[in-house]
């Protein structure tokens, strides 16, 4: 038992150290922050709309393009993390399932670019 404690103790530490810190921050940020609207942040947002305004109002394609660009670069690096660091435990089907997946999402990729998602004006 005291050869776990040794080991898990850091860890111990460091989340509670984080815990007490970010309470802090976050105590502070509401005490020396003034809760006051001003100009800023009633003023639309960097897509252009209007903070209270209809939810149900249209808006371009492009950002609807955009999330889709985020979401592949995102999928790509969660499955290539994990696969890079077993890669050579794994059999050639394993590679080349990777390879296909990498291909498709390239494919995804290039068709936002030929959207013009990437292009703005």
């Amino acid at each position: 038992m005291n050869v776990i404690y040794n080991e898990y103790s850091a860890i111990l530490i460091f989340f509670t150290v984080a815990f007490f810190i970010s309470l802090i921050i976050l105590i502070l940020s509401y005490a020396l922050n003034p809760q006051q609207d001003d100009q800023e942040k009633v003023s639309a947002y960097e897509c252009g709309f209007n903070p209270f305004d209809d939810a149900r109002a249209t808006f371009d394609v492009r950002f609807y393009l955009v999330a889709i660009l985020f979401l592949i670069f995102d999928l790509e690096i969660s499955f290539l993390f994990p696969w890079s660091l077993v890669l050579g435990q794994l059999p050639s089907l394993g590679f080349w399932a990777m390879i296909l997946f990498l291909a498709i999402l390239t494919l995804g990729f290039i068709y936002e670019w030929k959207k013009g998602a990437l292009e703005w004006e």
